[in-house]
């Protein structure tokens, strides 16, 4: 109705101030509604959450979050990660760690410190080698394409002050493509580089891509779409979206440019277009320049048409989220989540050159209760792999996995700096759990 419910959070003992931010809840326009919260400053004895409808309580409002509960620049990691774990409800097992490192039973990182510096050179290296030593991060950059090392160094502060992380160290791959092309038996075999895309021929160990690691860490901090934002803002309802499939894109891929001649010669069925030329500047005139759009924008269409980039497109879990249904490039590019998702039960698989992308598009406006839940288990799906508490669980998996296999201890190498913890002088931080006295410097 007119009348939304209003959700109140403040401290649950009313000695204690803090700063907390809630904005209204996302209505995800099926009965469920998502609620975000960012604090200010940390609690004791915990937090008390009140949802009232006018000035009455529903549900079983009040609720308490038992205390102490931190804001998000509070270094207090938990010392026992089995405890963290269980908390945060990580997942057992995920598929794509235990393929990733079927490749690696042992790691040997005296090879690692040898070889990897030597092939990838200052010249087109977009390498970034870290050691995590006592809970604290350090690293040097190899190459000069290395300035996406800012999403990784976030997320590992952010881990590392929730939860105390393995001694490791790990090469991270911060460019585009998968690098470690070597199969299990040639000799020498491939040595393990973490990166944020993998592919069926390649033996990288695949993190989450930088962009929803960043969404992630940016929600309700900066004005950028995230995965929780989109979630209440998937335009209207179903029958009333526009019955087109819609593609909007850089020219990063030559079948975008495809795309953009099949949506003039079948505008009933699609609308696509280039929102900026750089790999095919000369198309430019034929094809014409698509006007920017709003991502929330997307979703008045029905169908959402997810082709590769340079990689595979780091849209694909946005589209996924909202409330289309997504033609997805057949590709040999995937996600860290990608294995957790079927063609025709979350998506409708499309053939790499788009051969068949008109045919999928009848047949979703043909069979519209088939193409609906097809959507809607895509989102579905969606909204529990990409919460961000199982990037976190990931994140801290691969880690895990990484440290046990090591060969060797790691340890803080020359060249590297260390990566310090944010300086918080807006919201004081007293750790419940006591810190061993700092060692003289």
């Amino acid at each position: 109705g007119k009348t939304q419910f209003k959700v109140v959070i403040t401290a649950l003992s009313p000695k204690e101030v803090t700063r907390i931010y809630t904005p209204r809840p996302l209505d995800r326009n099926d009965g469920t509604f998502l609620m975000r919260y960012r604090m200010y400053g940390s609690v004791r004895k915990g937090l008390k959450i009140e949802i009232l409808y006018g000035d009455q309580h529903v549900a079983q409002s009040p609720y308490i979050l038992k205390g102490p509960v931190y804001h998000e620049y509070c270094d207090c990691p938990e010392e026992d990660p089995e405890t963290w774990q269980n908390i945060m409800s990580c997942p057992s097992q995920e598929p794509q760690i235990t393929k990733d490192f079927m490749s690696f039973p042992t790691i040997d990182l005296q090879r690692m410190l040898k070889e990897i510096p030597a092939k990838f050179s200052q010249t087109r290296g977009a390498v970034v080698h870290y050691t995590i030593l006592n809970n604290h991060i350090y690293r040097r950059s190899l190459g000069k394409y290395t300035d996406f090392k800012m999403f990784s160094d976030e997320m590992f502060l952010s881990l590392a002050r929730k939860v105390h992380l393995p001694d490791v160290e790990f090469y991270l791959n911060v460019g585009d493509w998968p690098v470690e092309y070597r199969k299990a038996n040639d000799t020498p075999g491939p040595i393990p580089v973490i990166s944020w895309c993998g592919s069926v021929d390649s033996r990288d160990i695949v993190l989450p891509t930088y962009d929803v690691t960043h969404s992630t860490l940016e929600t309700l901090r900066g004005v950028t779409n995230d995965l929780l934002s989109i979630q209440g803002n998937t335009g209207p309802s179903w029958e009333n979206k526009t019955e087109q499939a819609l593609f909007r894109g850089r020219d990063s891929r030559q079948e975008r440019l495809h795309l953009v001649k099949l949506s003039k010669e079948n505008p009933e069925l699609l609308d696509a277009g280039i929102t900026g030329y750089f790999f095919f500047r000369e198309k430019e005139k034929e094809l014409g320049k698509a006007q920017l759009m709003g991502f929330f924008d997307f979703f008045k269409y029905k169908y959402q048409v997810n082709v590769d980039g340079t990689v595979a497109a780091y849209r694909f879990p946005y589209l996924l989220l909202g409330d289309s249904l997504v033609l997805k490039q057949d590709s040999k590019y995937y996600e860290h989540f990608y294995i957790g998702l079927k063609p025709w039960k979350h998506y409708v698989p499309v053939k790499r050159n788009l051969g068949d992308l008109l045919e999928k598009i009848k047949w979703a406006k043909e069979n519209d209760e088939a193409a609906r839940k097809i959507a809607k288990e895509g989102q579905l799906m969606a909204r529990e792999l990409l919460q961000p508490h199982r990037f976190y669980c990931y994140y801290y998996k691969v880690l895990q996995k990484y440290a046990k296999r090591q060969a060797s201890k790691p340890e803080i190498r020359d060249g590297m700096e260390l990566v310090p913890q944010a300086d918080d002088r807006d919201s004081v931080c007293s750790c419940h759990r006591k810190k061993p006295l700092r060692e003289d410097l």
